[in-house]
């Protein structure tokens, strides 16, 4: 499989967010962006992706015109008002009015549903190629007493020795992270290998998870609890 190199002027691998409510494309698209040397994370609608966005620093959106709720061109007309990050739009077979609207309103691509997965990986490699150098790479190490988590290598330490974490206790680090300082609602909480959120086995992963990172896992100052909600990673300045 071609790999497209990443954009040498940051230091990270690009971050994507992709932004589209049909599970099957999300996961195709992270696994297929992955793969090509690109570090993703997804939203399943306007809502999920500002709270990503309010989080991390993205170096590209993908974004689905048809969305229930908030659709992608109003999620676009709010990130333009801010924001100049690139975006690539998708959009269905042959609606032009929604391309036309979508340049209209800043989108720097477009493609049209199906499409070719390298495809769009090539389209974004020419976004990014395209886009003004970042003169100082994102902050993406989060600190936690003497733990310290790397965003985009997800690698978890503690005074400096790599802590091992299973599969399932790295996704749900991972969520934690991108929201870090907080409340994450257990619904959006999943577990690898798992079709949905599991309260039990979420509670287990936590608890594994607050051995490996807290000074006294019984007094969680990190990895908090929140009453009602579900979980917040907390983090030192």
């Amino acid at each position: 499989m071609q790999t497209v190199t990443p954009n040498a002027s940051t230091v990270y691998p690009p971050h994507i967010l992709v932004v589209d409510d049909d599970t099957r494309i999300r996961n195709l698209l992270k696994k297929f962006l992955s793969e090509n040397g690109y570090m993703v994370t997804t939203a399943a609608d306007a809502a999920e992706a500002r709270r990503h966005m309010a989080a991390l620093q993205f170096d590209l959106l993908v974004v689905d015109v048809m969305m229930p709720g908030e659709d992608g061109l109003s999620l676009t007309r709010g990130i333009r008002a801010s924001s100049t990050v690139p975006i690539l739009m998708l959009t269905a077979m042959g609606e032009a009015a929604d391309r036309i609207n979508g340049l209209e309103l800043g989108v720097d691509d477009y493609v049209a549903k199906p499409f070719e997965p390298k495809e769009l990986v090539l389209r974004i490699g020419s976004i990014l190629r395209r886009a003004p150098p970042v003169d100082t790479a994102p902050k993406m190490e989060l600190r936690f007493g003497e733990c310290r988590y790397d965003l985009a290598r997800q690698r978890l330490t503690r005074s400096g020795i790599a802590v091992h974490l299973t599969a399932g206790e790295a996704e749900l680090l991972k969520i934690l992270a991108q929201q870090a300082g907080k409340p994450v609602d257990r619904s959006m909480l999943t577990v690898t290998g798992e079709s949905e959120a599991n309260p039990r086995t979420i509670d287990v992963q936590i608890t594994r998870l607050r051995r490996k990172l807290e000074p006294d896992s019984r007094q969680p100052r990190y990895l908090q609890t929140v009453r009602g909600t579900g979980y917040m990673l907390r983090t030192d300045p």
